[in-house]
This record gives C-alpha cells, structure tokens and sequence, in this order.
C-alpha cells in the first residue's frame, strides 16, 4: 500500500507540474511527407535533449507508467512539462504514433538521433512481453548509472586538460611578449658572441612564433582538424581506442568504464527480455571502444554456433579473468542477467575509486609537468647571464 502511495503521488506531482507550465511552451517543427496511416511525421529543429536531460525524461516516464497511467496520457503529461521545444516535438510525435495505432517503440525508432538501438530494442521487448514499466524502470536506472560512471571518468579528465591549457596560455606569452626583450638584451650585452644551444632554441621558436603567429595558429587548427579526421578512420579509431586502455595512469580506468559499460548494457538487455544474440549486437553496437566492440563480436560469432559467452569473451584477452569467471558462474546457475549488473556495479564502484585516487596523484604531476616546462625556460635565459658575468669580471 505505502508502495502504491509513493507511485502515485510521483504521479501526481508530475500532473501538477505539467498543469502549471504547459501553456507556455513552444515547438518547432518542419512538416514532412505523409507516413502510414496517413499521419504527418515531424521533425524537430536544433539539439533535441542531452544524455542527462533524457534520463531525467526516463525516468519520468517509468514513473508515471509506473503508477498504472497510459503510455499516451503519460506522454501528453510529459510534452505539455517539457521546456526545449525540439525535444517537446519528438514525444509529441511520439504519442502521436501511438494515438494512429502504432506502438511505443515504433514512435521511438522514428527519432533514433534521440532514442538509440539500445533504448528502442529495450522497449519493444517490454511491449512484447507485457512489462514495459519494469523495462521503462530498468532503462532509467541504466542511464542514470552510465550517466554518472561517464561524469565520473570526465572529472577525471577536466583537472588535467585545465593544468594543460594554462600552461600553453603561460608560455605563449612568454613566447611572444617576454623572451623577445631578453634577446634584445643578449645581443647588445654578447656583443655578437653565440648564444648557449638551449637558448637559441628557445630564441628561434619565440621568432618564429612572434613573426609568423598566424601560421603557428593555422598549424594547430589544421593539427587539430586531422587528428579528428584520423580519429573517424578505421586504423585511427583501432590505434587511439587501443591507446585509451592502454595509456599509462587513464588506461586502466577507461578500461573499467568499457567493462562496466558492456556489462551493464548487456545485463539489462538479457534482463529485460532481449534475445542474447540481438543483445550482443546492440551492446557491441554501443561499446563506445572498437576492440571491445571486435571481443563482443567474437563472442556472439560462437554464441551463434552454440557455444557459451564465457569462453570465447576470455579467449580475447580484453577482460580481466574475474569477469569471465563470474559471467560463466551466472550460465551454469541460469542468473546470467543478475551476475552481469552484478559486475557493473562492482566496476562502477572501482572506476570510483581509481578517479578518487588519480585525483590525488595528477595534482603533484601537474606541478611536475608545469615546473619542467617554466624551469626550462628560465634555464635557457639564465645561461647567456653567466657569459655575460664572466665578461664584465
């Protein structure tokens, strides 16, 4: 009964919430050609809705399902909430799919920039079965658990990439206002005398940044422009992605992100009634790295000619030994679904305690990396001080 309440009123407070600021809420749309039945499919303009912003949809949605409302009413309740008018126009579409007869799912595949593979084949399980809250309440507590394994990794990132670009902003002006002085100053005081090695290096590639600073800056775009159009290549994507679990400090923690990624997708497709093979190809499709993408493929290669998945996803040397031994323990005890979310939540709580602890040790590298580059700079303009000493003694 307490349960029944709590759903409810979630309920409730959602209807509310859509009765006060429904009105005021605006779409944009471009109309399209008939589609079947003779309904006008439509498109929405602009960036529709963010990872997080779905989830926060999803799990609305599972909530309101949940406490025993309609799909349809539970849409129309959600649309007439929603404040990004692109994405107000996809669940307005959605539901308008299901008003001309359609199901749930077919609206969803309509948008797939928004409703990917996994959500999709997540939800047409759910109408098959009869469960779709349940699988509406699984898909929720997947986003929001890759949501927060995701920022977890990108915390991770954000101090390092900072430390990074002061420390370019640092020595660009030191480059371009500061070193050129202390030439002019080398050279009256040397009196044509060669400068060290070091500091003709730095002198030459301060000159050059100085006087050709826009061809310095067109270099780094074009750099940048072909490291993303390398990135898109297949041999690009297999070194970078291989790179990635490989790289010393971050490889080990990407690695789990991947692990507890694939586990979680996998566990929660299998859990909501998904086919194995067809959730080893959504989950393959959505691994986010290419050679965790080619071991899941290997494995559903085997999987198709009988075999288990334990085997062959050891036989590629991607995932550690304990999750294979716990994925083959979960097939002969038939809990292969349970024993999957089993060792995402354990990678998840691992990936937090890898991000606390590289936390605590980019700080002193940072200082390191910060002090090598400054320090060789003030090297480089401290040794033509000692010629010069020498000369006036």
């Amino acid at each position: 009964m307490a349960k029944s309440s709590a759903r409810s009123d979630a309920a409730s407070a959602l209807l509310s919430s859509a009765a006060q600021g429904g009105k005021g809420a605006g779409t944009a749309m471009v109309g399209l050609p008939l589609g079947v039945g003779g309904r006008r499919r439509r498109r929405s303009l602009g960036r529709a809705i963010n990872t997080k912003g779905l989830a926060v949809f999803t799990r609305q949605l599972a909530t309101l399902v949940k406490a025993g409302m309609p799909i349809l009413r539970s849409l129309e309740v959600l649309a007439r909430q929603e404040k990004k008018p692109a994405f107000k126009a996809i669940v307005e579409d959605v539901a308008d799919t299901i008003r001309s007869g359609g199901n749930f799912s077919d609206g969803l595949s309509a948008h797939d920039k928004v409703f990917d593979r996994l959500y999709v084949n997540m939800v047409k399980a759910g109408e098959a079965g009869g469960v779709l809250d349940t699988v509406l309440e699984r898909v929720a507590v997947f986003m929001e658990k890759a949501q927060k394994i995701s920022g977890k990794v990108k915390s991770a990132m954000v101090y390092p990439v900072i430390i990074i670009c002061v420390a370019f902003m640092i020595v660009g002006v030191l480059m371009v206002f500061v070193i050129p002085k202390f030439q002019e100053i080398f050279t009256g005081l040397l009196k044509g005398k060669s400068l060290p090695a070091l500091t003709q290096t730095l002198m030459d590639i301060s000159g050059f940044i100085k006087n050709h600073f826009f061809v310095a800056a067109g270099g780094i775009v074009v750099g940048v422009v072909a490291f993303n159009l390398f990135k898109k290549t297949r041999l690009g994507a297999r070194i970078l992605d291989w790179l990635l679990i490989h790289m010393p400090v971050f490889g080990e923690l990407f690695l789990k992100a991947a692990i507890a990624r694939f586990t979680r997708t996998f566990g929660t497709l299998l859990a909501s009634g998904v086919p194995i093979l067809q959730a080893l190809i959504i989950t393959r499709d959505t691994s986010g790295n290419v050679h965790v993408a080619n071991a899941i493929n290997v494995v559903h290669d085997r999987v198709k000619e009988g075999d288990n998945v334990a085997k062959p996803l050891e036989s590629t040397h991607i995932f550690p030994g304990m999750v294979t031994s716990m994925i083959e323990v979960g097939e002969e005890t038939g809990a292969l679904p349970d024993m999957l979310i089993r060792i995402a939540d354990t990678y998840d709580d691992e990936v937090d305690n890898a991000v606390a602890g590289l936390t605590s040790i980019i700080e002193p590298i940072m200082i390191v990396f910060m002090a090598v580059i400054v320090g060789t700079i003030v090297v480089a303009l401290f040794l033509p001080m000692v010629s010069i000493i020498q000369n006036l003694s």
